[in-house]
């Protein structure tokens, strides 16, 4: 049995006083404020009157930190979930302001389309969805032990109800981009995609279509997006 909604939920803001693009550099953590943006989604998704079933997270530090009060609010156990990860990115660890002066670094800005400087954008399209359309479908599924809660008991009656996937603002942005039928090449700055937001959506069929966005916490630093 499918599931009801799926949100793409980004994680909080990042402990980052260098102001570096991370991407996907190990050790880069939730900031106390973070901390309590993650914890507003979670609150806002279970302020829908939702069941959610299915909780999976990118297998970054600051996604599995942001998955955790969804895991507390919901009973379950995130599930690390490879496809949704941060793109790859030339500038990792640098700051983008310093890099951009940089005339040797203009060579990775050759092509915003594809774009130059990283993993390509049909690439990430292709992965977000897959990862979507996978979680989807794995709701109700028993088999998995991916809808089960912590002490093993299926967390709804029927399999039904919504899936929670934590992510970055790169990957929900391509899905967002690519579900709407909008080209995928874009300019990063123009991103409606806070930290801690919810994107929402629904699958009829197979064709899916977004449903709701919303930004439950209060503003942070964003800092080190891709």
């Amino acid at each position: 049995m499918p599931a009801s909604r799926l949100h793409l939920v980004r994680h909080g803001e990042v402990f980052n006083p260098e102001h570096v693009l991370y991407g996907r550099l190990p050790d880069y953590h939730l900031s106390e404020a973070g901390r309590g943006m993650a914890r507003a989604a979670a609150e806002h998704v279970r302020g829908l009157g939702r069941p959610v079933a299915l909780l999976r997270c990118s297998p970054l530090e600051r996604t599995q930190e942001s998955a955790a009060p969804f895991a507390e609010l919901f009973g379950l156990t995130p599930a690390i979930e490879e496809r949704i990860i941060e793109p790859t990115n030339v500038f990792e660890g640098r700051r983008m302001s310093r890099a951009l002066r940089n005339p040797v670094n203009w060579w990775h800005l050759r092509n915003p389309s594809m774009p130059s400087w990283g993993e390509p954008y049909r690439s990430i399209a292709d992965r977000m969805l897959a990862a979507m359309d996978d979680a989807w479908d794995a709701v109700g599924d028993a088999s998995t032990g991916s809808a089960t809660r912590r002490d093993g008991s299926l967390s709804l009656s029927k399999g039904r109800g919504d899936v929670v996937l934590v992510s970055h603002q790169a990957p929900i942005w391509i899905a967002h981009l690519a579900v709407a039928g909008i080209r995928l090449r874009h300019d990063p700055r123009t991103r409606r995609c806070v930290l801690s937001s919810v994107t929402s959506f629904e699958r009829v069929g197979d064709v899916w279509r977004e449903v709701a966005y919303a930004e439950p916490a209060a503003s942070g630093i964003d800092l080190g997006a891709v």
